[in-house]
């Protein structure tokens, strides 16, 4: 395959660089390669981190604009405090880059699927109508000289899209630290095998998951049974949709190994959560899967709450029926863009949660996906200025401490497994059993006043 070579000259490439502080720009799209068009433009760009765009016009001038959020297709606009357009004003006779930051960083991007580049709401936009071609105009958003910027030229020669690297990227030192070695992976693996209950007639931790349409709950079980099985497996149903893809409740024992014994440890599958009442799982049903009413395979209807007279309702549960520990599923890459209504209603579930007295930790999914030094090094995601970032928003939104926030990198397109992602994978399930420990402790010192 014939290597795609970026057009920006090192002279341009230092001139950005003083506007950005960073050492690096990795090329994600080139217009005259990959096309002129949308599709082809979130296919190489959405998701990879902060990017820059750079715009080449007939009449030598080279601008274009600069994203600390990066595109993602999400159909909303991006708040980014950090954006701005740029000009080189014919770079091989300037300097100093023209920076024009953008007004109101609320409307900072325009991030939609069916569009291309959109910096401050149709200030500058790119692949118009499919074409090498842009607009800009002076609004609300930005405010500057068409002449200045590009010449009054808005046909392009070439279009590219670069993802912005450096230093800045990685911490000097984990703030979280965690052994990346095969014998670390066997601990785990024992400690999660060897594991006990403090309280003798519960022999297996029920965890329920609970998350976004898509946030990766199924995915999550699946690497976890990958893991015990020594292959990557798929007997939960994972995939994509605007809707839940989960339908039913479903509870998964795990072996270790296909004819090996069971491990101390339940995953309960929930149907995804949605932005709208009436859609996905609701608060109102989670208290009867806590307190351990629901039986497997209990199909969920969205229109009406889990009600005691459906078949298989347990009107008595036992301890071993109840749930242990909540895990709430999150997709990395949407952290910050999660609307006001679904994050009202994870609050809400948290609370309930909360009142019940279940222990509850966050699981932030696909941290390769939002970092791509971390897509490259799993190792490094301990060192991620974007997962620690993404963390400590996700902190922010829900209410849960950094500590019981624990990234991951699921199963969901490899074929075969890596130590690494195994490493991150059991440290979470053992955490999760450690938190369970608290759900017993609170029951043995309730007993025992």
């Amino acid at each position: 395959m014939t290597e795609v070579r970026p057009r920006l000259s090192k002279k341009e490439a230092k001139q950005l660089q003083q506007l950005l502080e960073n050492e690096h720009f990795s090329l994600l799209y080139k217009g005259s390669v990959h096309g002129y068009t949308v599709a082809s433009f979130h296919a190489k760009c959405d998701v990879q981190g902060p990017s820059l765009v750079v715009a080449y016009n007939n009449s030598g001038f080279v601008f274009g604009g600069y994203s600390s959020r990066g595109f993602s297709s999400s159909n909303q606009h991006i708040k980014d405090e950090k954006a701005f357009l740029f000009s080189l004003n014919k770079g091989e006779t300037q300097d100093r880059p023209l920076k024009i930051p953008v007004k109101n960083a609320d409307q900072a991007v325009n991030d939609m699927n069916d569009q291309g580049p959109n910096f401050g709401t149709g200030s500058l936009c790119f692949l118009i109508n499919g074409a090498d071609a842009t607009t800009t105009q002076n609004n609300n958003y930005c405010e500057f000289d068409l002449a200045e910027f590009h010449g009054n030229d808005t046909a392009l020669v070439e279009c590219e899209v670069y993802r912005v690297e450096g230093i800045g990227n990685i911490l000097e030192s984990p703030w979280r630290k965690l052994t990346w070695t095969p014998e670390e992976r066997s601990n785990l693996m024992e400690f999660i095998r060897n594991y006990k209950t403090c309280l003798n007639p519960v022999s297996q931790v029920r965890i329920l998951m609970i998350g976004p349409v898509g946030a990766g709950k199924s995915s999550f079980f699946n690497s976890v049974n990958s893991v015990f099985r020594g292959h990557v497996t798929c007997q939960a149903i994972a995939g994509s949709d605007s809707t839940s893809v989960t339908k039913k409740y479903r509870t998964y024992a795990l072996k270790d190994g296909k004819a090996g014994k069971l491990l101390p440890i339940i995953l309960c599958d929930s149907m995804g959560l949605e932005e709208k009442t009436g859609a996905g799982l609701e608060v109102e049903d989670v208290p009867k899967l806590l307190q351990g009413h629901v039986p497997d395979r209990y199909t969920f209807n969205a229109a009406a709450s889990i009600q005691p007279d459906f078949p298989g309702y347990l009107m008595s549960p036992s301890l071993k029926d109840k749930v242990h520990c909540v895990v709430f599923v999150i997709d990395a890459c949407k952290v910050s863009i999660l609307s006001a209504n679904l994050v009202e209603k994870l609050r809400r579930l948290r609370t309930t949660v909360n009142q019940c007295d279940v222990p509850n930790v966050l699981l932030l999914t696909k941290v390769d996906e939002l970092c791509p030094i971390v897509a490259e090094d799993i190792c490094e995601v301990y060192r991620s200025r974007a997962v620690q970032k993404q963390v400590h928003t996700a902190s922010a939104h829900l209410g849960i401490p950094v500590s019981n926030i624990l990234p991951i990198k699921s199963y969901s397109s490899s074929l075969e497994l890596d130590y690494d992602s195994d490493i991150l994978i059991l440290h979470a399930v053992q955490q999760m059993l450690r938190y369970a420990d608290n759900y017993f402790d609170n029951i043995s010192f309730a007993s025992n006043d």
